[in-house]
């Protein structure tokens, strides 16, 4: 999600704690469209990262440096030359807008007192950090908006700065009941979206979450929301309202029950009450751990893109074969049929006239009569001998094609689960595995460099509640490793039923493990495979000494005769993570 008006209130509120009277040291511009700010003040040294990038605005505290060009572009240093030195005198934002502006003091070349406005928009595609006089005036901006460009506002210096109006909406810090019925419940469109397109500032996650305070409907059309109805959603908005202006602030990231962020937000979102909330001592750690955490992600899903190409080609192309094998195996169905065909002729051969077409006989297998078409130009022995030959061949057939349907699904089952595991990556490192399985199974044609590929990938671990180490797969060479080496015949091995996914190995110690570390591990099965949204997971689990590896099979299959079964969710929130 984007930043919305409430968390850029956090982060005012934050910044005026911490810079107000800060002295502006260094300027530099590590993007094209990102600025970082070196303050000082009397509690130490800051560095502010103010980012325009139209994918990712965003503005925090961060206690990171980066590398800057060789040449410094000119924007930055027009800042340098205007306000290097200069003193940060206020930060505020109107209203609840997607906006804030820093006002700077400094001194000019005739040594006389001069201030400046530093504007930072955080508006989507829209974003920009526009450079002002004391008057308004726009003297430059890290992106320049023309005429061609915008037809509402021009970003150009000598401009006059003012913010954009292209929709009508309300301040909702200053609203009253009777503006805020006319303005949201009167729009036939669903609740939420009234809510976040009638007030600035509001995103629609702050909007489903009013909504869920009030106990409506997000998607119910917002105008047929009547009387107390109305109330109690002006009063659960008026409310949080009320929080932002008293600076009642609660930063927070929303996890999905693992690893991976959902949401921030700087009030609590109860709507996800459900899910592991971790709170943050700043709005600006919350950015920045939520937008590391991003990054990560989406450059793991960069860097396997063409692993996950080559898998689901190869798995598109297996499934393929095997519906085509399927039929062919179809046509072999009718090869019993020709057998009894053949048997029954020569029991009862002797009694058909030459050049007969067709003879009925008694199928002493089902007591039924039945009719065998016949070729006149043989005589019965030689139709027997035609009869034998189709089923032979049709025998042949059906155990070959048993076979490749076996190696096929086995691929299927291999593929699903690489593909799996490569959803699960958190690191680089977690790839090297998935890639080598591809190779070594001949998806990818192996470069032969002289150097071992080096594995730093470990199995998660886990500890449950009750003191007992858990292991978690994540891939099928660590599996097959946790389960045959890791692992002792005592222990316990936990898989969702029928899914690709992780072996969850339970260290058992020789005791007895209680029905807590039973759940827990087999809530990490549930979430480390495929079936991880579905609301229950069937989980196998069964003491590690009944689980087999056949020869020849693939990596991470095995056999189990004797199992236990569990239906459970994939929420592991709460399961203490202790490396990977």
């Amino acid at each position: 999600m984007a930043l919305d008006g409430i968390v850029i209130s956090n982060i005012v509120t934050e910044l005026n704690e911490k810079l107000s009277g800060a002295r502006i040291s260094k300027i530099a511009q590590p993007e094209a469209d990102e600025l970082l700010l070196t303050l000082k003040s009397p509690a130490g040294q800051h560095r502010l990262l103010l980012s325009a990038g139209a994918s990712l605005p965003l503005i925090y505290l961060t206690a990171s440096n980066k590398p800057s060009p060789l040449t410094a572009p000119n924007f930055c240093m027009l800042l340098r030359k205007h306000i290097g030195n200069g003193r940060l005198m206020r930060i505020y934002q109107p209203g609840l807008e997607r906006i804030i502006h820093f006002e700077i003091e400094h001194f000019n070349e005739m040594g006389d007192v001069c201030h400046k406005d530093l504007v930072v928009e955080l508006m989507g595609k829209h974003s920009n950090i526009i450079f002002c006089d004391d008057k308004g005036m726009i003297i430059d901006s890290i992106k320049h908006v023309s005429a061609q460009t915008s037809s509402v506002r021009e970003v150009l210096p000598g401009r006059p700065y003012f913010i954009a109006v292209t929709q009508e909406k309300c301040d909702p810090l200053h609203t009253s009941q009777e503006e805020f019925c006319n303005t949201v419940c009167t729009k036939p469109m669903p609740l939420a979206k009234a809510l976040y397109t009638s007030y600035t500032g509001v995103s629609p996650v702050i909007a489903e979450e009013i909504c869920y305070r009030a106990s409506l409907e997000s998607a119910q059309s917002a105008n047929t929301i009547e009387g107390l109805a109305q109330l109690h959603l002006y009063h659960q908005f008026e409310l949080l309202m009320e929080e932002v202006k008293a600076q009642h602030f609660s930063p927070a990231i929303v996890y999905d029950g693992g690893r991976i962020p959902v949401e921030f937000s700087s009030v609590p979102l109860t709507l996800y009450h459900d899910m592991e909330c971790v709170p943050f001592a700043s709005a600006s750690e919350m950015l920045e751990q939520y937008y590391a955490m991003k990054n990560t992600v989406t450059r793991i899903r960069q860097k396997s893109s063409d692993l996950r190409r080559i898998a689901t080609t190869a798995l598109d192309r297996c499934r393929k074969k095997h519906e085509l094998q399927r039929r062919q195996l179809k046509d072999t169905e009718k090869r019993d049929k020709y057998r009894v065909y053949g048997e029954l002729i020569n029991t009862y051969g002797y009694g058909v006239e030459p050049g007969a077409k067709k003879f009925e006989a008694l199928n002493y297998y089902t007591n039924e009569m039945i009719t065998i078409p016949l070729d006149g130009t043989m005589t019965p022995q030689e139709n027997a001998k035609k009869y034998f030959d189709k089923y032979n061949k049709l025998k042949r057939t059906y155990e070959a094609l048993s076979e490749h349907i076996r190696e096929t699904e086995a691929e299927i089952t291999q593929l699903e689960s690489i593909c799996t595991f490569m959803d699960m990556a958190l690191s680089e490192e977690d790839l090297v595995q998935v890639k080598e399985e591809l190779t070594d199974a001949g998806y990818i044609r192996r470069k032969y460099t002289g150097k071992k590929v080096k594995i730093t990938s470990r199995p998660f671990h886990y500890v449950s509640s009750d003191g007992y180490d858990m292991y978690v797969g994540k891939n099928n060479y660590q599996n097959d490793e946790l389960t045959f080496k890791t692992a002792s015949g005592s222990d316990w091995w936990f898989h969702a039923k029928g899914a690709p996914g992780s072996h969850v190995i339970v260290k058992a110690r020789g005791e007895e493990l209680p029905d807590r570390t039973f759940e827990e591990a087999a809530r990490l099965a549930a979430h480390y495979s495929k079936n991880r949204n579905a609301e229950k997971v069937e989980i196998d689990y069964v003491e590690k000494k009944h689980v087999k590896k056949p020869n020849g099979a693939k990596p991470g299959f095995v056999v189990y005769y004797t199992n236990y079964s569990m239906m459970i969710d994939s929420d592991i929130t709460g399961i203490s993570l202790l490396s990977d």
